[in-house]
């Protein structure tokens, strides 16, 4: 008989998912099966998004960056040592999950640390798939009803790193620019004719301001994607996913002036009833 699985400690629980967050209400509304899973993924997440703010040192973020590398190597290799590869490692599907993935987490979030830019728009995908999508597959080959099966919503998982990568972006590119990196697409600043200084200005110019809304329209374009494009056998054990599209929709059109205890309680309506339409038969 299969020990019982031991509670993810403090504080990485709490890192994972801060009360109020779109993370929190994803995982409190989640599939059974996906919550554990999702609660150690949302873990690692927090953990390197943390290094990666433009806030933490950058010769501090590398060093523990290189040495999370190290440890998803060890967790690929069933020897984790940290607190959240341990939790990882005890899912009862863990030793039929690929956790290669992770290892491409670490490394992309290096490359961000680094100041290494986008070249190209196309390559904004694939790099926020990197850092935020293939996680959350891996979360879901955890919680597979059998061992093995490969999740299909990897277009609407895709979708929803970029959409969330963007509307990150449009918030923190000044911090971004005046910690030395650029988050956003190099051949897209330059076709708008926007400079290191737009970035770093303290009011963004008319042109920097045009290109934001852009982005934000096509964040919200994403969104909706891995809202539709995500596969209908899947809805009901991935509707964490659905959940997180339509709170990081709802983020781009959020009026500033919205009191926070109003703003919780609409996104703990929309979680739920997102969450209760996934999960109804048909």
């Amino acid at each position: 008989m299969r020990r019982p699985l031991r509670p993810l400690e403090e504080p990485y629980r709490t890192r994972a998912v801060p009360p109020g967050s779109a993370r929190y209400w994803s995982w409190l509304f989640a599939a059974r099966e996906s919550r554990e899973p999702l609660l150690g993924i949302y873990a690692l997440l927090a953990e390197w998004g943390a290094l990666m703010d433009p806030g933490t040192e950058t010769a501090v973020a590398q060093l523990k960056l290189a040495w999370w590398q190290e440890e998803m190597q060890r967790l690929t290799a069933g020897a984790p040592v940290h607190p959240v590869s341990h939790y990882l490692a005890a899912q009862p599907r863990a030793a039929d999950a690929d956790f290669a993935p992770l290892i491409g987490a670490v490394q992309a979030a290096a490359r961000h640390v680094a100041g290494a830019p986008l070249e190209r728009g196309e390559e904004l995908e694939a790099h926020s798939s990197a850092l935020r999508g293939r996680p959350l597959l891996v979360a879901a080959q955890l919680a597979a009803e059998r061992a093995g099966d490969p999740p299909k919503s990897g277009r609407s998982v895709a979708a929803l790193a970029a959409a969330e990568y963007l509307t990150a972006a449009i918030v923190d590119y000044r911090r971004a620019a005046l910690a030395g990196r650029v988050a956003l697409p190099v051949d897209e600043l330059l076709a708008a004719g926007i400079e290191d200084a737009d970035l770093t200005a303290a009011e963004p110019p008319p042109h920097l301001q045009s290109y934001l809304e852009r982005l934000r329209g096509r964040a919200a374009q994403l969104f909706a994607e891995a809202a539709t494009e995500l596969p209908a056998a899947e809805r009901a054990q991935l509707r964490h996913v659905l959940i997180l599209a339509a709170l990081g929709a709802r983020t781009l059109n959020r009026p500033g002036g919205a009191a926070a205890t109003d703003v919780r309680l609409r996104d703990l309506y929309l979680a739920w009833i997102t969450a209760r339409r996934a999960a109804a038969p048909g």
